[in-house]
């Protein structure tokens, strides 16, 4: 199995305003891995650190054996990498299909058609919705139009920040489902979560993240079935 991201002593923040401290993480082709811990532990930002949009300081960040520490959001893109924010993630005064077309303006009408038509497929509720606004979506099909319009790019790493955050229980377990199923298309996926046990039962692995730093790592089920883990981190509800 190859190594798609492999990071080493990440240290970041927002200006000289410090949140992450000596992050040691890797995910493999393939993999689901999972992010979670309390609110305000850092997991947004390591992620948003990864996609070079919170400030970069030291350390090493690795894609696919090629050093990317540091590197502008466009050349990850260039890269294969896709990033869904948690909000602020459509454009709301444009119709869905609109939405769509931006995630690919730069390619042939052909390919960003075949490519409009898959997405539509993994998110068929979107079809019925593809001249609407996306101001008139409800907060789960938002979400689903933003992972679709990611999908544009063609990436092979996929990186989400809370997608099913204040989603209905339907819209999360759908979420989730059709994340996990990327998986199909040959896209790995590295996810922040609020809702730790539904995003770890899809997951191969997990991370903790508390403080600025990782606490704890390992398979995602041992994470679930961690008695002083859960109670601690999980929560008897399975939020945060």
């Amino acid at each position: 199995m190859s190594r798609v991201l492999d990071i080493k002593g990440l240290e970041g923040g927002y200006g000289s305003v410090q949140i992450l401290y000596g992050i040691d993480m890797y995910v493999d082709e393939g993999e689901f891995v999972t992010i979670i811990g309390p609110n305000g532990c850092g997991k947004s930002t390591l992620i948003k650190t990864i996609f070079g949009i919170a400030t970069y300081y030291s350390g090493e960040v690795s894609y696919r054996g090629n050093d990317v520490s540091g590197w502008r959001t466009d050349q990850l893109v260039n890269q294969g990498i896709a990033y869904v924010p948690q909000v602020d993630n459509v454009f709301p005064s444009l119709s869905v299909l609109e939405n769509l077309q931006m995630g690919g303006n730069s390619l042939p009408s052909i390919t960003l058609s075949e490519r409009i038509e898959r997405a539509l497929d993994m998110f068929p509720d979107l079809r019925d919705r593809i001249h609407d606004l996306a101001a008139s979506l409800s907060g789960g099909e938002r979400q689903m139009l933003a992972i679709s319009r990611a999908l544009i790019s063609d990436p092979k790493f996929l990186l989400l920040d809370e997608p099913t955050a204040a989603l209905s229980p339907l819209y999360q377990q759908q979420i989730i489902e059709r994340i996990d199923s990327l998986r199909e298309q040959g896209i790995t996926v590295l996810i922040v979560e609020q809702n730790a046990r539904l995003s770890l039962a899809r997951s191969d692995r997990g991370y903790i993240v508390s403080n600025g730093k990782i606490v704890h790592t390992g398979d995602a089920d041992k994470i679930l079935t961690d008695p002083e883990i859960g109670e601690y981190f999980l929560g008897s509800t399975g939020h945060q």
